[in-house]
């Protein structure tokens, strides 16, 4: 079926107590499966104003085993659910071998899952997937993962009432519940924190000028953009201080070069060096904040389709009417510094040197996402005026042998 992801596994029929016609749940065949999975959650949120429909181009790139990264160490297999010709659910089913040689705890997960509210098609999805994980000797669930801990996580369970950051999900508030009923708990939570430019606590951030001034006098702490000339040589930094810093984080894998290139080429065609920012210590770079505009406002009403002008029309777009809200989606510094004081300083000096950025060009809400529930470090920036904007939840289930 083109080249998304692996296939296999049996029909999984599945009877309604109440009579309806039977659930059935079988693995993509062809382009028309792959489009009805792409386009199914364009019924599910058809009504839900804050629901932001992803790129199907995208979506597509996520499900390739040919142009997504993530197969060179992973597997998967994807599943409609269908009651007779209507096209009710969809899922899939990963084991990322990468985790497997991290951790070795016989974990794989379930991802891209969207249905109608039913528990006997939630029933069927969730089930058949088990059962594939199960097959190839999997002892434990996690999920939402779509496909990776790198991408799209979780369930939303707090926050409906505005839209999505890029790159970030949405869900219907009865997922959670539909869940949580075939035996999931929940494994974590993830924070969405949100900041608005005028709210920024400026006395706190001052305290934290005056408090680094006599350090940055010695030029012991500073902070720097990338050097755009420099280009391939400063990716493998931040590469380097990300895999560092957030190496013994719950659930963390390391970003891959692969996998690294394959986003620098998602968003390189808006990026801007200033919406990166190096954490320098003794001159050496310590930590980093990597973040960009939330091109979702301006992508909303394409219905996830760039045709026929592809980025052309998005960049058109950028221009003529910029983002008000940025994303924020990494914020870190190196272990060895993790506990120190320096670490929390380094942290407000690059959201501030962030923040001068982005008030500059008219962004008037930032968010940090995603932040562990349990990360107090990063939960830090409260005290600068961050509130949880949004909750994900990560759920977990021990699978019967």
């Amino acid at each position: 079926m083109n080249d998304a992801g692996a296939v296999g596994g049996a029909v999984a029929p599945r009877v309604d107590e109440h009579g309806a016609p039977d659930v059935q749940v079988r693995p993509l065949r062809g382009w028309r499966d792959l489009r009805a999975f792409i386009r199914l959650p364009h019924a599910i949120y058809r009504d839900d104003p804050y629901w932001v429909p992803p790129l199907h181009r995208e979506i597509r790139k996520l499900l390739s085993r040919r142009r997504n990264p993530f197969y060179e160490h992973g597997e998967a297999c994807f599943w409609l659910a269908r009651r007779g010709n209507r096209v009710v659910g969809r899922i899939g089913a990963q084991i990322n071998r990468l985790h497997l040689d991290t951790y070795r705890d016989a974990t794989g997960n379930f991802g891209f899952i969207e249905a109608v509210d039913d528990q006997a098609v939630f029933h069927a999805l969730l089930t058949t997937a088990e059962a594939w994980l199960r097959e190839r000797g999997m002892r434990r669930v996690l999920g939402p993962y779509s496909p990776s801990i790198h991408d799209e996580i979780g369930v939303l369970i707090s926050g409906f009432a505005s839209a999505p950051m890029i790159l970030m999900g949405h869900s219907r508030p009865y997922y959670s519940q539909r869940i949580e009923s075939e035996g999931y708990r929940k494994a974590k939570d993830v924070y969405a924190l949100s900041l608005d430019t005028e709210s920024i606590d400026r006395d706190y951030l001052d305290r934290v000028m005056l408090a680094t001034a006599k350090l940055r006098s010695e030029s012991r702490l500073a902070v720097r953009t990338p050097d755009i000339d420099r280009f391939d040589e400063e990716i493998r930094l931040a590469l380097d201080v990300c895999n560092d810093a957030w190496d013994d984080n719950w659930g963390y894998l390391p970003v891959t070069e692969r996998e690294a290139n394959a986003l620098i080429a998602e968003i390189k065609p808006i990026f801007h060096p200033r919406s990166v920012v190096f954490g320098m210590l003794d001159g050496k770079a310590a930590g980093i904040v990597i973040s960009m505009p939330n091109i979702n406002e301006i992508f909303a009403d394409l219905r996830g389709a760039l045709v026929p002008f592809g980025w052309a029309k998005l960049l058109w777009r950028l221009r003529r009417h910029p983002p008000k809200s940025a994303r924020i989606f990494a914020v870190g510094v190196r272990r060895a510094y993790r506990h120190s004081a320096l670490s929390g300083a380094l942290v407000m000096l690059m959201l501030a040197e962030l923040e001068k950025y982005y008030t500059e060009i008219g962004i008037e809400k930032i968010e940090i996402s995603w932040v562990l529930e349990d990360n107090r470090a990063s939960m830090a920036v409260e005290r600068a005026g961050a509130k949880v904007g949004k909750i994900y939840r990560i759920y977990g289930k021990e699978l019967a042998s």
